[in-house]
């Protein structure tokens, strides 16, 4: 008799099982599919206002289960409370954007064609689209893709990481109590394996993942392969520039908020500060001083700034990157050291003297380690920001607006770029990066369009 297979769920903050769930036969998995696709074949003639309607309301029932929701997100990934209120608060604006907006960007479009005669636009749903999502989100990344694809008339199915199952379920059962059809938006509780069986499948007509670009090469070559449409967000190593005329309160300020949110687990996160030499020793004064008061601990109590991080392997992949930068010639700033006691905490570190070949340099460290890096003037910063690799987001501190803003329109490198601030998603703008950050956007109408077909037609 084969052993029962689990997947389960433990609190960082003491390291404690929380709960087990039993995963999918491939009979379950097959059968969750099928069912998602039938749903989606009555879905797909509902109106978009039919369809805006339902996400409006999901995000009502987003905000109705808010405290639940949160308690269980920081059980089960140690986000902080507060910082768990704000990423539903995030996820009912997006419901609220994309059912006000969803319908006009959906509409069909008119050409007048060269030689006479009408052509039609239509963007037509395509089927179902199939979503692996992280833990360090648990709702805003389902929320991000889920939403988009159920307002273009798609159906959903979701893989989400086993460290937030809870999470998962709990989104699937709020989604149907906002009246969503039965099993058009399905929890998948697989394997690795039966994943790409998933993808494989040739009622799954659309893959999107969020996670490691190693991950990504995986899935996109997997979609590729069956060739299906892809979209990766594969994180980053963002790059913070604060250039001479910049303000040095408001950027320390910043980029110490910028580097812990969210744990410091945040694919968007400042990563990389690199700072012009005339304002550098002013800058990284500030800094270390700020980061080495940040007080990690109960994600529950609002004495702290941190949480844990989400899981013991991450903390000992982070705390490897760190020593093996130091063993290159880095120099610990603060922090740095593995703490005593229960739970995965990591403490609030700097690191400076970076060079390339350093994995605080070149990789993306995904915790609470800041890169600090010293250039000789906005130039060389922005060569050494633009150096990586990775392309998701970036920041630039200057209080000449106007030539921030043409740094980053055109010659910052990414996806994304805040000016004299740090940024998380905004429902009305693109998502999504360059390079081995991924490719494809979400927000906005971006995400609208990524997964429907783009249909032609034509009358003489």
């Amino acid at each position: 008799m084969s052993e029962e297979k689990l997947l389960k769920t433990i609190n960082p903050t003491n390291g404690k099982n929380l709960k087990e769930y039993k995963m999918m036969t491939a009979q379950e998995m097959n059968d969750a599919v099928k069912s998602c696709h039938e749903a989606f074949l009555k879905w797909k003639s509902k109106s978009a206002e039919k369809r805006a309607q339902i996400i409006a309301n999901i995000g009502k029932k987003l905000d109705e289960h808010k405290d639940e929701l949160v308690k269980l997100m920081t059980e089960e990934m140690g986000k902080l409370l507060k910082q768990g209120e704000q990423e539903v608060e995030l996820c009912s604006a997006i419901c609220d954007y994309t059912a006000k907006n969803g319908p006009d960007s959906l509409k069909d479009e008119e050409r007048d064609l060269p030689e006479g005669g009408k052509g039609y636009i239509t963007y037509s749903p395509i089927g179902v689209i199939y979503g692996i999502q992280p833990w360090n989100f648990p709702t805003y990344q389902v929320v991000r893709y889920s939403i988009a694809n159920l307002m273009a008339g798609n159906g959903v199915l979701l893989k989400h990481a086993e460290s937030v199952t809870g999470s998962a379920l709990l989104l699937e059962k709020i989604y149907q109590e906002a009246g969503l059809p039965e099993n058009l938006f399905k929890v998948l509780l697989i394997s690795h394996d039966q994943s790409d069986k998933v993808i494989e499948h040739e009622l799954v007509r659309g893959v999107t993942l969020t996670g490691s670009p190693d991950a990504g090469k995986i899935i996109g070559k997997k979609a590729g392969e069956n060739l299906k449409k892809s979209v990766l967000e594969l994180g980053s190593n963002d790059a913070y520039i604060v250039l001479e005329d910049a303000d040095i309160d408001l950027a320390v300020k910043t980029c110490v908020q910028g580097r812990i949110y969210n744990n410091g687990e945040t694919c968007v996160a400042a990563k990389r500060f690199i700072v012009v030499d005339k304002v550098y020793d002013q800058f990284k004064d500030a800094f270390v001083e700020q980061m080495s008061n940040i007080k990690a601990g109960d994600p529950t109590s609002e004495e702290s700034d941190m949480g844990p991080m989400a899981r013991k392997d991450l903390r000992e992949q982070l705390h490897e990157q760190v020593e093996k930068s130091v063993e290159k010639g880095a120099e610990i700033l603060c922090g740095g050291k593995l703490p005593e006691g229960d739970g995965y905490f990591y403490p609030a570190t700097v690191l400076d003297n970076l060079k390339p070949g350093m994995p605080a340099y070149d990789d993306e460290l995904f915790g609470p380690v800041a890169s600090l890096i010293k250039a000789k003037d906005a130039d060389d910063a922005m060569k050494i920001a633009n150096s990586s690799r990775f392309g998701l987001g970036g920041g630039i501190f200057s209080k000449d607006e106007e030539k921030a803003r043409e740094l980053a329109q055109n010659h910052f490198d990414t996806g994304m770029v805040f000016i004299n601030s740090f940024g998380l998603a905004k429902p009305n703008m693109p998502f999504g990066g360059v390079k081995d950050s991924g490719y494809g956007r979400e927000h906005g109408t971006f995400g609208l369009h990524e997964f429907v077909n783009v249909k032609a037609v034509m009358l003489a």
